[in-house]
């Protein structure tokens, strides 16, 4: 199709040249007027970071034609700041601390605006309504409420003017005090360039070929139809890797595409550089790649039996790492309980969702030097791995950090940085990867699911004498952060509680599913789900206030931990308490919920509440006594 001659006026300023046919406003947006304010988080009109005004009408412009845009006026965040003074919702997003990662805010003062526009009287109520299109991963939205709210009393006169002037905390004093962060002015502005909103002269554009199959020998890859096709500048697949082809966090198992077999559905195979998008993503439909697939193992228990699938030779039995704990005898202090449980406990895999998508920019600079631009939560060590791969010095390797748009542990991962570094030595020109939200989500780390088997003995007033705890998790493909992930969720499992029998293992187990890595909490959530949900359910057993059963077996200041770790200052009992008179929760009440609270026994003897079989020796004890 021809091109489109698009004519709109554009903030405030007459715009007359050629579209792409096949452009949304927002690509066109950033592509051809450079407006990056307005940024692209799921291309699906879900979470608002990409909202302009049309006509005056708040709209999502990832989901917007540009010819629907013919011969409309057009605002985007750069509009409210254009003179250099940040506008009232600005200057309320920044005393407000509403600004986190920033990526969503643009869009967020955007809808704000809308808000502040259609009615100067908005309440909070209707202020979350109509954010209710906009997502932030970072904030919590509470302090995003505040700033409309402010910026709403500042425009009406029931606020003064010079609450935005207010001085922030003298110098040095800062804990407790609201300060204002530094960068969020060029957060609420969008004048912050995030990878993906970053350019070069002369830079290509980069696109992923992507395994269908969970499990599959690579028999062969054809690329030369693709490297024939005009506009395409570089194809790479595992052959173009000069060095050790492997990276990890604890384990440098996982290539930079995939050599020899893939292991999990979305794991990179090869990569296309090429002057634009489209042409990069017609010359991926070019390489031929035969597979022949192989069994796949996709649950950890599975994969653990004699006989499963084997991802990595190093490890036979699937188990990228177990870590023990022992402490006491648990035995012993199961037959010294009152109270005998065991239950199950199962999380779920958990995507990040971070509004910006992985995005970077790599080049070589006048020296040699390769230079990788991205959001990576760990630099210094991509570095590290990234110089072996490229069989190159450590000083002609360089990374830069660009503004992280949310990662919680996900961008801890050398997942693309790899492919972007060798497509710039063999083009010898700037390459830029943005994933689409699909690549996100498909091709990189969650976090763990577990399964946890968890038996616990308490005494009849509420003291835990005994933990026994065995959780097996899904690490997918990769090891990534498995090994940091199990030892975190082993070392916290008992939580902050003294306990003095504890015998715990968890395992990291290898399947043919996403990988795991990194997330907040970092394997503690997963532990000390099963052991609080445990001891909430020890309480109804036992008539005990949940409050009051954890004051009992609180760690207090000079504790020693279970893996040795002798304790200063304990605030447990301090948080406690600020939970319990926050939640309004009526102290001494016991929870009850029928015949599902245990039986002490009238005699003053300690018959177990035995829940499944493995108990059934000790109840037998227990009863001949």
């Amino acid at each position: 199709m021809p091109d489109l001659h698009f004519v709109a006026t554009v903030n405030d300023r007459k715009v007359s040249r050629s579209a792409k046919p096949h452009q949304r406003l927002l690509d066109f947006l950033r592509d051809d007027l450079n407006l990056t304010g307005n940024k692209e988080g799921c291309g699906a009109g879900e979470c608002g970071t990409c909202s302009v005004f049309v006509d005056g009408v708040l709209m999502k412009s990832c989901l917007m034609p540009v010819a629907k845009a013919q011969g409309t006026s057009i605002e985007t965040i750069e509009a409210l700041a254009r003179t250099g003074e940040l506008s009232l919702l600005q200057k309320a997003f920044h005393k407000a601390g509403a600004s986190q990662c920033g990526y969503c805010i643009p869009g967020m003062v955007m809808a704000a605006t809308a808000a502040i526009r259609a009615n100067p009287f908005v309440g909070r109520e209707e202020i979350k309504e109509r954010l209710g299109g906009n997502i932030c991963r970072c904030t919590g939205y509470q302090k995003i409420f505040d700033a409309v709210e402010m910026a709403r009393d500042v425009q009406n006169g029931t606020l003064p003017a010079t609450a935005f002037a207010e001085a922030d905390a003298e110098q040095g004093d800062f804990i407790g005090k609201n300060v204002r962060r530094i960068d969020a002015p060029s957060k609420v502005s969008g004048a912050l360039k995030y990878a993906g909103d970053m350019t070069m002269p002369g830079m290509l554009h980069v696109q992923v070929l992507r395994s269908p199959h969970a499990h599959a020998r690579i028999v062969s890859i054809d690329t030369s139809a693709a490297e024939a096709m005009p506009g395409v500048e570089g194809v790479i697949t595992s052959a173009d890797v000069p060095g050790e082809d492997g990276f990890g966090v604890f384990v440098n198992d996982q290539p930079v595409m995939a050599r020899g077999k893939v292991r999990y559905v979305g794991e990179a195979v090869a990569a296309v550089a090429a002057e634009d998008p489209l042409a990069a993503v017609r010359a991926l439909e070019k390489i031929k790649v035969v597979y022949e697939e192989l069994p796949a193992v996709f649950d950890p228990d599975e994969a653990m039996y004699d006989g499963a699938p084997v991802l990595h030779d190093y490890a036979p039995d699937n188990i990228t790492m177990h870590v023990p704990i022992r402490v006491g005898d648990v035995e012993k202090g199961f037959a010294e309980s009152d109270l005998l449980l065991e239950e199950n406990y199962a999380t779920q895999a958990v995507e990040h969702a971070y509004l910006e998508p992985e995005a970077g920019l790599a080049y070589l600079d006048h020296d040699g030097v390769v230079t990788v631009v991205s959001p990576s939560q760990n630099i210094t060590h991509h570095r590290r791995l990234l110089a072996r791969i490229l069989a190159m010095p450590i000083a002609k390797v360089r990374f830069i950090m660009s503004p992280v748009g949310g990662g919680f542990g996900g961008k801890e991962d050398m997942i693309y940085q790899g492919m972007l570094a060798l497509l710039a030595m063999k083009t010898r020109r700037p390459v830029r990867l943005v994933f689409t939200r699909e690549e996100s989500i498909v091709s990189t780390a969650k976090r763990h699911p577990s399964r946890t088997n968890l038996r616990m003995g308490l005494t009849r007033d509420g003291r835990i004498r005994a933990l026994e705890m065995k959780m097996i998790s899904d690490g997918g493909a990769y090891g990534l952060s498995t090994a940091g992930v199990m030892r975190k969720a082993a070392i916290l499992a008992a939580g902050p509680y003294v306990i003095p029998h504890v015998k715990i293992d968890t395992f990291g187990v290898y399947t043919n599913n996403t990988p795991s890595g990194a997330f907040r909490s970092f394997g503690a959530l997963q532990t000390e789900f099963a052991t609080e949900s445990m001891l909430d359910v020890a309480a109804e057993r036992l008539g005990l206030d949940p409050f009051a059963i954890r004051r009992i077996n609180a760690m207090r200041d000079g504790a020693t931990t279970h893996t040795k770790q002798k304790l200063g200052s304990v605030s447990l009992l301090r948080a406690l308490e600020a939970a319990e008179k926050a939640s309004g929760w009526e102290a001494g009440a016991p929870v009850s919920r029928g015949d599902k609270r245990g039986d002490l026994g009238r005699d003053g003897n300690r018959p177990p509440v035995s829940l499944g079989a493995r108990f059934e020796t000790a109840e037998k004890q227990q009863a001949a006594e």
